[in-house]
């Protein structure tokens, strides 16, 4: 029975199992088939998206490209106005640049002839203004005038010093520059202060130089006066103003702070003085040796005193000795026993002005660290020989006269600079006594005058000694417009002697001189008053009349020279 089972249930097994099989592969075709046409499905399923997709995009497409073309052809129109809007404004601008070219042209040839007439009117104004200023000289010869020059310095660091005792809002009011050069001929002072009336006023001089110019420019309008000692007639040049306005800078140039003497090594720097000095010795190199010879005086005038600043001791030492000014039968004014040394060259004149500088009297005040106390008052004598056939007449022959100025060139000046008579050594040629006799000397004189300065007591801040100076100072400035006032009003008396300054330079200030004072102010707000003042002192200066000026008996040169 086991058995028949087993059979029986293999039996049943194996046809279930073939059965099986055979719907398992009709199922898995089936499954196939419809995976296969499940597949189809979604392709054309896809298919038909892309083709709608397709669609869409293509009637986009078409619309942007039709709205892409009008747009196009929209800008096409405007780029094609614009084009011509622009392209109407090129030309007008290329005709405008054209228009402007031809103008420039027209422009400048109209700035040529302009410059050209300017450059021409410059050089006809500088030639009248040459004339007009060798006219003016020529009156100023004629009446005797006083020359008068101003000079404004710039502003230095003591302008601003520690030592006044003001708020910073008044040194800053004080800092300020109140006088300017307006041209070459005028300076206007123009200042507004608060609780003062305004000043505007000009003032007129022969020249004016302003901060910047040079010693060589100042030195070059007072040269050609020089001239006019070779000429036969005595020279005055004075500094006058207040006290640190640049008198000694102009007369002596920048001074050594340990000695006071002025320094030499910068040529530029120079003052009046030693370019003077120079100038003299060039003139005379040119004249025939021997017949020229100069002398050099030094004196100072301290406290109404007046003190040789070249008299030696016993040793041969330099020392101030006081000497006494006194009117001879002539009517000069003259200085007994004043040393005059004879100088051959401009180096030895340097040397002896330097050893008296030295004695000279210097005080420091609030307003100068190193203010002069005394008026400097240097002096050139030039001696000219001439003949005495001749005095007064015609040189008809020059080559008679350079001869006998050099028979007795050996001798002239060598007793000059002795003081010793030598006419035992001149007798035993009576030729040579002979042409020593009918020789003359003619003396003239340059006075360079550097004044001490005018000064306000409460500004300058002496006291003691330096009051006293101050004093004697303003006194004899004041003594000397005084004279000059005199004069002016040509009054019968005219007060010299009211000071040994005016009484000393009484030939010079009186009419026997040409006259030049060189006014040195200040440009500093806080120096207004004493900067008038000078102002004022020039403009009265030059106002005065004192008649044409004495020529030296001289012989008269002939045509040839």
């Amino acid at each position: 029975k086991r058995e028949r089972f087993k059979v029986t249930f293999l039996g049943y097994f194996f046809s279930f199992f073939k059965q099986y099989q055979g719907l398992a592969g009709r199922s898995t075709n089936e499954v196939l088939q419809l995976y296969s046409a499940h597949g189809q499905q979604q392709k054309l399923q896809r298919s038909s998206v892309v083709t709608h997709l397709h669609g869409a995009i293509k009637k986009r497409l078409k619309q942007d490209l039709k709205s892409l073309h009008s747009f196009a052809l929209e800008l096409s129109k405007d780029f094609q106005r614009q084009s011509k809007t622009y392209l109407y404004q090129v030309l007008a601008a290329v005709q405008g640049i054209q228009l402007q070219n031809e103008a420039m042209q027209m422009f400048q040839i109209k700035a040529f002839d302009l410059e050209q007439s300017l450059q021409e009117v410059t050089e006809k104004y500088e030639k009248e203004k040459q004339k007009r200023r060798a006219l003016h000289n020529s009156l100023v010869e004629l009446r005797g005038n006083i020359r008068v020059h101003c000079r404004i310095r710039p502003l230095l660091p003591f302008d601003t010093a520690a030592g006044h005792s003001i708020s910073q809002d008044r040194e800053r009011n004080f800092s300020e520059k109140v006088a300017h050069a307006a041209d070459d001929e005028t300076v206007l002072v123009k200042c507004s202060r608060p609780g003062h009336a305004s000043i505007n006023k000009t003032f007129q001089f022969e020249r004016v130089y302003n901060a910047s110019e040079s010693q060589d420019t100042v030195f070059a309008d007072v040269a050609p006066l020089l001239t006019s000692l070779l000429d036969g007639y005595n020279v005055c040049i004075m500094a006058y103003g207040q006290t640190g306005s640049g008198k000694t800078y102009t007369m002596l140039g920048p001074q050594l702070e340990e000695n006071f003497a002025f320094s030499i090594e910068d040529e530029s720097e120079l003052g009046i003085i030693p370019r003077a000095t120079q100038e003299v010795f060039r003139l005379v190199s040119e004249k025939p040796p021997g017949s020229y010879w100069v002398e050099v005086s030094v004196v100072e005038v301290y406290n109404n005193e007046i003190f040789d600043l070249l008299a030696k001791d016993s040793c041969g030492k330099v020392f101030g000795v006081k000497r006494d000014v006194v009117t001879t039968r002539e009517g000069k004014s003259d200085v007994p026993l004043l040393t005059h040394e004879t100088v051959e060259n401009a180096s030895e004149f340097l040397h002896l002005v330097n050893k008296g500088l030295q004695l000279r009297v210097r005080h420091p005040t609030l307003v100068h660290a190193h203010s002069s106390r005394s008026h400097l008052v240097v002096t050139l004598t030039i001696t000219t020989i001439v003949s005495g056939d001749n005095f007064g007449t015609s040189w008809e022959d020059e080559q008679t006269s350079q001869r006998l100025n050099k028979e007795i060139s050996c001798t002239f000046p060598q007793k000059m600079r002795d003081n010793k008579s030598t006419s035992s050594s001149r007798a035993s040629s009576p030729a040579q006594l002979e042409a020593t006799e009918k020789l003359k000397q003619v003396k003239t004189r340059l006075q360079l005058v550097d004044l001490a300065g005018s000064e306000c007591v409460g500004m300058s801040g002496v006291t003691g000694a330096a009051l006293r100076e101050t004093s004697f100072i303003n006194r004899s400035l004041s003594a000397l417009a005084d004279v000059l006032g005199a004069i002016a009003e040509q009054r019968s008396h005219v007060p010299y002697r009211n000071s040994k300054l005016t009484h000393l330079l009484q030939d010079s200030v009186g009419g026997d001189a040409k006259l030049l004072v060189m006014l040195c102010i200040s440009p500093d707000q806080k120096y207004l008053t004493e900067s008038m003042q000078s102002l004022g002192f020039g403009t009265r200066a030059r106002q005065v009349q004192r008649g044409q000026v004495k020529k030296k008996n001289f012989p008269v040169q002939s045509k040839a020279k």
